[in-house]
């Protein structure tokens, strides 16, 4: 069991601009998760998850795959409630089992697919060491300047979300494997 090492804050409690967009997300949405209520004690990082959040469901990479990315991101950083989270929305996206192992492995059977995904793992692990080869393998696979954009974010995104979790102690009670 994983000690939880910050408090998630009510809107009452929260700091200056958290405390606003904690109310104004409640008003919408009735609650808000373990994380984002954790993530208030800092305006600043509560308001810049949020945004980037709402701009990564605008990409060009299908939810599926972006599902498939996050998996393998996830796997690597080793936060089980996003992994538990991303496994969950990949079922939801039309993921197989199958797919969800292989992604969590970095890898996938369509090799177009596999390539975006060692792309993701890539930026996340050692980005000092891509180079203009490794653009053009992945643009060789038939993906645009866009979607290799916007591997960074959907990467930058999930290291957020699972370095906060590990960090704040927000981890579920037993891990899958």
């Amino acid at each position: 069991m994983t000690t939880r090492r910050l408090p998630a804050l009510t809107p009452e409690q929260a700091p200056g601009r958290a405390r606003e967009l904690l109310t104004d997300l409640v008003e919408r949405h009735g609650s808000v998760g373990e994380m984002v209520s954790t993530m208030a004690h800092s305006p600043a990082l509560l308001d810049g998850y949020l945004g980037l959040s709402r701009a990564m469901k605008r990409v060009k990479i299908p939810r599926a795959l972006s599902e498939k990315l996050s998996l393998a991101v996830q796997e690597w950083i080793g936060c089980g409630t996003c992994r538990e989270a991303h496994i969950e929305a990949g079922r939801a996206a039309g993921l197989t089992a199958t797919d969800i192992g292989l992604a969590r492995q970095g890898t996938s059977t369509d090799p177009r697919e596999a390539a975006l995904i060692g792309l993701a793992l890539r930026v996340l692990a050692e980005p000092g060491s891509l180079s203009d080869e490794d653009l053009r393998e992945v643009r060789a696979h038939g993906w645009s300047d866009r979607v290799i954009a916007e591997v960074v974010g959907v990467v930058t995104l999930n290291l957020l979300t699972g370095a906060f979790n590990l960090l704040a102690g927000i981890q579920p009670d037993q891990e899958e494997d």
